[in-house]
Order: C-alpha cells, then sequence, then structure tokens
C-alpha cells in the first residue's frame, strides 16, 4: 500500500510539474476578411492536463504568441482564469477553422466563458491581441498545425 501511495505521489508530482512548463509551439496563420493574414506562435494543449493547466501562474505572456487548446470532438466550451494572472482573450473556433466567439477574460476570475456554440479549439492570447490585429468573429485559422 505505501509503495502504491508513493507511485501515486511521484506521479501527480510529475503530470504536475510537466504542466508548468512550456508546451511545444506552432506557428496558426489566421486570415482575416479582407484575406490578409497574421502568424501567432502557440502553446499546443491537447491533453486534458495541459488543457486544465493552459496558461495558469504565468506572469507574462508575450504579444504575438498563445495557447491552443485542441478537443477531440466539437463541444459548448467554458474556460476560466483560476490562478491565471495575466489578461488573456479567448477565440472559440469551430472544427472548420471558423472562429466563432471572441472574449476577453479577467485576471483570476472564476466566472465561466462559455462559447456560444460548439467548437472545436480555442486559442488564448494576451488580451486585446486580437482587437489589436483587427482579428474578428467570421476570420479564420489554418489548421495545418494538426498535421
Amino acid at each position: 500500500m505505501k509503495k502504491l501511495l508513493i507511485i501515486l505521489m511521484f506521479a501527480t508530482i510529475f503530470t504536475s510539474a510537466s504542466c508548468k512548463n512550456k508546451l511545444p509551439t506552432t506557428k496558426i496563420t489566421i486570415e482575416r476578411a479582407d484575406k490578409t493574414t497574421i502568424d501567432v506562435i502557440a502553446e499546443i494543449a491537447k491533453t486534458p492536463e495541459e488543457r486544465n493547466y493552459g496558461f495558469m501562474n504565468r506572469k507574462k505572456i508575450p504579444d504575438g504568441t498563445g495557447m491552443i487548446f485542441i478537443f477531440k470532438q466539437d463541444q459548448i466550451l467554458s474556460f476560466w482564469m483560476k490562478n491565471t494572472p495575466h489578461p488573456l482573450s479567448i477565440a472559440y473556433i469551430d472544427s472548420k477553422g471558423k472562429i466563432r466567439n471572441i472574449f476577453d477574460m479577467t485576471p483570476y476570475s472564476l466566472s465561466s466563458v462559455v462559447s456560444t456554440v460548439s467548437v472545436r479549439y480555442a486559442l488564448e492570447v494576451p488580451q486585446g491581441w486580437f482587437k489589436n490585429n483587427n482579428i474578428q468573429v467570421g476570420d479564420t485559422i489554418s489548421l495545418d498545425f494538426l498535421q
């Protein structure tokens, strides 16, 4: 029994520690309605642990970077800002790459920010990045990063 507890403790520490570090990144290209594009370098959160931890405890998220959350199926998504000190904006994106919602999120807030339709992806960036780069609902992201 003691061995099992020790193994579980180390597994928990390893999983928790691995999510605190930066995740692998990919370049995501966003195409605006006017056909111009802009890139964001996004960390990839695809496991439940990575998605649950997200940007928690990150004090600085540089402009032009973010995190893409990948889910296996379309669903209504809900995010919060628990233990997240940096203000963020989130785009909810459908399975075809179309941005369906963009919301600003408040640091440390436990309020849910919910997509209005079923989506497959969420892209978090520093708050204001979408607005400052003229990214709007209806714009699309390239799904090349999935390969």
